[in-house]
């Protein structure tokens, strides 16, 4: 058992011994490999190192071979860049918490990552670093790394605490010292960086970079000298980029010391930053050439001064406009005296930019609000100025001179004082012409009773008694007028004012329209009298003079009129002509009546009044028993005038002549003919009665009463009643009982919608209906005229029906009947009515070339007023705008402009200016555009729409801030006309993105 036992003892001990061995072996050769790792490591053959780690690591028990090679591999990520690198790191520290390695694995990744410039990384590393467990010499390298981190990611607290740590050290001291300095720069500590700075000014690697720093700290601490001197210094020696941050120092400096020609180079030179200047540099580059009186200079920098909104901003627009005013360019300093006044941050600048402003607005007009507002604002604001006096005599005389009277009769409302009450008399004077040239002539009558009642200025008593007059005959009150014109005669004033130059015509006219034919004859004498040289008007008054003959059956003097009239030979030749041979008529000279007629009929082929000749001049062989040439005349017109309101006249003539001929069966033939073609008329209720007699002398009554049957309009049996029910309407129609005519008329039309008197009864209940106002109610009963056969009411029907149809701008309704009335009219005025109406209502369905087509038209008549002619150019100006047609349209609104009033001379001004600017002539246009605002601001959509040209000028001459000034004012002063705004909006977004290329301080849309 012993043997056994040693055997067994003997065994374990070879076994136990080869283990140990085995286990040393292993032991050293992982030694050996950690060894040839840690070399490759420190060779910086990281990926290489990180591999044998990474084998000796799994290949080990050893906790503490282990906790390394988890250490080496993670630090080799690091430094390989790997994506998981501090992922490892975080790994190890978790998994080895006692690893001696822990605090140096932050410390060593925290300086590797600082090394090679990734200090936010850096940072968050050193954060996690035990300092406590930091030995002594690596803590100096720790404090400024740390500190520098630090700085770098912008902690300025943190990082000058542990860069102050380091100030004494040799190694790190001059680099903490600068570093604290700077950031002491940065947070404005002036005093502070300048302490630290000079204590490492003497280190040549610093020298150089504190040049600028502390030549800018002196210029931050106010000591420009010493910020110039530095500065100066280090000038030659900088490159660009430090040139121009130098050359804003020294400019400033000198800029601050007053020494502005010292100043002006090196503002100048400065670059800006990231290559754009900011308001700030324009207002001191353009503050320096305003003190040397180089206003062309000082305008161009602070024009660049865009949407500035602060105490810099307020004094270079003051300064602005300042320099504008030494130029005489008024309207670019009214812009700049207007932003300074709105703003607060100077109340002293802002006040007097205020006074500024109400003076200029006063002396050339203002675009956006009315001149009296401004004036008015302006004492408001500052009810103690010393200018006060001054401002309110402005004020006063402002309410005529802003010819913006709508506004200023708004202002001027509940104000007493006899200044006050001498302005409304003339501005309501003034507001109520325009109302009267824009044909509201209710509301014109307002307000020159207004102007009269306040009779202060005897002049201004005398024209509005004028007006009134005029405004009294334009609406037919014609009592009234007469009374008005010789108040105004009687006035010592009238004499010397341009209104009694036609005095004697328009109180002719008022008694022809009274039908005082006698006095209208005086009047019309004393005006051809004393009015040689006016022609039209002459001619006009020898018409009307042998009318007045003529109505008052002195024929020869009426014929002796209407030569005169003629040999002028401006307006309605054939009018004259045509009553001459009626005149000859009248006078028994019948061989003469019908030798005019024959001439008229040839002479005038075109004549309204043709068919008249014709039917006229076939009476009269009627009446001198040449009854074949008679019935050639009527046949004639009955061809070439098929739609003639005497068709049907001539129709019925021809059958009288047969009937007084006894020829009974063409006598019937005409009166048939008569009565199925035009039904309802005058003729066709005579011819009816005619043809009953003569079935009456044939004994054919059965015949006629089968005849008779087949008219709608005509029953035998209530012939009598037809008549009896018209009758009892047309009484008190006759005797001005409208209510009770109204009801009576429509009485009978119920009961015979087809009577022997229909058209009549239409025709006069519509006219009841038209006077008073009920303009639907009459709608339907001319229309029932104008579609009945033509009779004397159809043009005046025709006229009526179309003022409806336009006065709802019914324009597809209006068109046929105006075209009817163009082709069929008699009088020459309601050609003109027909094609005057036919072009606007071709415009506004925008048919523009119809449109400019009838335009054309209006305008070939020899007798049209300046309104009239004014319309129609306006038609063609405005689709030729519609069309593309650009050339036309100028051409128009040039003619336009000559003889324009109101919102149509406003627009033709806008178009003048706008045209100008396409032609790239911006200073003209701008010259119009004032114009427009000073004459016409009353009319806003004209005035915004000018303002945005204006603006497109300003920019195209150089003029940034007036352009964007401009353009902010329409969009926050005309917020009701959307398309305007707009393209002012976009025209502001495209001047900003254009400027903020070269302007910081300018806030673009995104």
């Amino acid at each position: 058992m012993m043997l056994l036992k040693r055997q067994l003892i003997i065994v374990f001990i070879v076994f136990t011994s080869f283990g140990m061995a085995q286990k040393s072996a292993v032991y050293t050769s992982n030694l050996q490999d950690y060894q040839k790792a840690l070399t490759l490591y420190n060779n910086k053959q990281y990926k290489a190192a990180q591999s044998l780690f990474d084998a000796i690591k799994d290949n080990t028990t050893d906790v503490t071979i282990q906790s390394d090679c988890a250490y080496y591999i993670a630090n080799c990520a690091v430094r390989l860049n790997q994506k998981n690198a501090d992922d490892l790191i975080t790994d190890f520290v978790d998994e080895y918490p006692t690893s001696t390695k822990r605090n140096t694995a932050f410390l060593d990744v925290a300086d590797y990552y600082f090394n090679n410039g990734k200090y936010a990384y850096a940072r968050k590393w050193y954060e996690r670093v035990d300092e406590r467990s930091i030995a002594r010499a690596e803590k100096e390298r720790f404090n400024f790394n740390y500190g520098y981190s630090l700085y770098s990611t912008k902690d300025e607290k943190k990082a000058t605490k542990y860069l102050n740590r380091v100030v004494n050290s040799k190694e790190y001291g001059s680099q903490a010292k600068y570093y604290i300095g700077f950031l002491a720069y940065q947070g404005d500590d002036y005093d502070t960086a300048n302490e630290y700075f000079d204590q490492v000014s003497d280190n040549e690697k610093y020298k150089e970079k504190l040049s600028y720093y502390q030549a800018d700290l002196n210029f931050k601490l106010g000591k420009f000298d010493k910020a110039i001197e530095l500065a100066s210094e280090q000038l030659p020696k900088s490159n660009a980029a430090e040139k121009s941050e130098l050359s804003k120092i020294i400019g400033e400096s000198f800029f601050n010391l007053g020494q502005y020609e010292d100043a002006i180079p090196y503002l100048k030179a400065y670059k800006g930053k990231n290559r754009k200047w900011s308001n700030t540099d324009y207002y001191q580059l353009g503050y320096a050439y305003y003190k040397q009186n180089d206003f062309e200079s000082a305008i161009s920098e602070f024009n660049k001064i865009i949407g500035g909104d602060n105490s810099v901003a307020q004094n270079a627009y003051y300064h602005l406009g300042e320099s504008y005013i030494n130029l005489d360019k008024k309207q670019e300093a009214l812009n700049a005296f207007r932003n300074a006044s709105q703003m607060d941050y100077d109340l002293k600048i802002q006040e007097d930019a205020w006074l500024n402003y109400a003076k200029i607005s006063y002396e050339i007009g203002n675009p956006y609000q009315s001149v009296p507002q401004v004036l008015t604002g302006y004492l408001d604001q500052y009810p103690d100025s010393g200018y006060k006096e001054e401002i309110e005599t402005l004020l006063i005389d402002s309410y005529i001179t802003s010819k913006n009277y709508k506004e200023a009769l708004e202002l001027l409302k509940g104000k007493n004082s006899f200044e006050n009450k001498e302005a409304y008399q003339k501005v309501a004077f003034f507001r109520a012409v325009e109302l009267y040239n824009e044909n509201q002539y209710n509301e014109a009558l307002d307000l020159f009773n207004g102007s009269l009642k306040e009779s202060i200025d005897p002049i201004f008593v005398a024209k509005a008694t004028f007006w009134k007059a005029e405004t009294e005959y334009n609406l037919n009150n014609y009592n009234d007028a007469l009374i008005g014109f010789k108040q105004f005669a009687g006035l010592d004033e009238a004499s010397g004012l341009e209104e009694n130059k036609n005095l004697n015509y328009n109180l002719a006219y008022t008694y022809f329209k009274l039908k005082e034919y006698n006095n209208a004859s005086t009047y019309f004498e004393k005006f051809i009298q004393s009015n040689s040289s006016d022609l039209l008007r002459n001619n006009d008054a020898y018409l009307r003079l042998a009318d007045g003959y003529f109505v008052s059956s002195q024929y020869q003097n009426a014929i002796d009129s209407y030569k005169k009239a003629i040999k002028l030979n401006k307006i309605e030749t054939d009018y004259a002509a045509f009553q001459i041979a009626m005149s000859e008529g009248y006078l028994g000279k019948g061989s003469a009546k019908i030798s005019e007629l024959k001439s008229f009929i040839n002479d005038y082929p075109k004549s309204a009044l043709r068919d008249d000749a014709m039917y006229e001049l076939a009476n009269s062989y009627v009446k001198a028993n040449d009854t074949d040439k008679a019935m050639q005349m009527y046949d004639r017109l009955n061809a070439e005038y098929s739609k003639s309101a005497f068709t049907s006249k001539s129709l019925l003539r021809q059958g009288l002549v047969y009937y007084n001929g006894n020829d009974n069966e063409r006598a019937l033939s005409k009166f048939k003919k008569v009565a199925t073609d035009f039904p309802g008329s005058g003729e066709a209720v005579q011819a009816v009665s005619t043809v009953r007699l003569i079935y009456i002398d044939l004994g054919r009554v059965d015949e006629y009463a089968n005849w008779v049957r087949t008219l709608d309009y005509v029953e035998v049996s209530d012939i009598d009643l037809d008549n009896t029910t018209y009758l009892a309407a047309e009484k008190p129609y006759l005797d001005n009982e409208t209510d009770k005519a109204i009801r009576q008329f429509n009485k009978y039309l119920n009961e015979f919608p087809n009577g022997i008197h229909s058209l009549k009864a239409h025709f006069y209940v519509a006219q009841l209906y038209y006077k008073k106002g009920l303009l639907e109610n009459a709608q339907p009963h001319y229309k029932a005229v104008v579609e009945a056969s033509k009779s004397e009411y159809t043009e005046q029907a025709t006229v009526k029906l179309c003022e409806i149809y336009l006065s709802n701008s019914n324009w597809n309704k209006a068109i046929p009947v105006l075209k009817d009335l163009e082709l069929e009219a008699d009088y020459p005025q309601n050609v003109i009515y027909a094609q005057s109406n036919l072009m606007n209502a071709y415009y506004q369905t925008e048919d523009f070339a119809k449109a400019e087509s009838y335009a054309e038209k209006v305008l070939s008549n020899s007798n049209l007023d300046n309104k009239v002619k004014s319309d129609a150019k306006l038609i063609i100006a405005r689709s030729a705008i519609k069309t593309g047609n650009e050339t036309k349209a100028k051409t128009a609104y040039a003619e336009i402009e000559t003889i324009a009033t109101g919102s149509v001379a406003a627009e033709a001004l806008f178009y003048n200016g706008y045209f100008k600017n396409k032609a790239g002539d911006y200073e003209a246009s701008n010259t119009v555009i004032q114009k427009l605002a000073k004459d016409y601001g009353s009319y806003k959509l004209f005035s915004a729409k000018g303002l945005v040209v204006m603006a497109k000028n300003f920019y195209a001459l150089g003029d940034a801030f007036q352009a964007t000034y401009i353009l902010e004012s329409v969009i926050s002063n005309f917020p009701d006309f959307t398309e305007v705004v707009n393209e002012a909006q976009q025209e502001l977004n495209k001047i900003k993105a254009e400027e903020a290329k070269t302007n910081s301080s300018i806030e673009t849309e995104d």
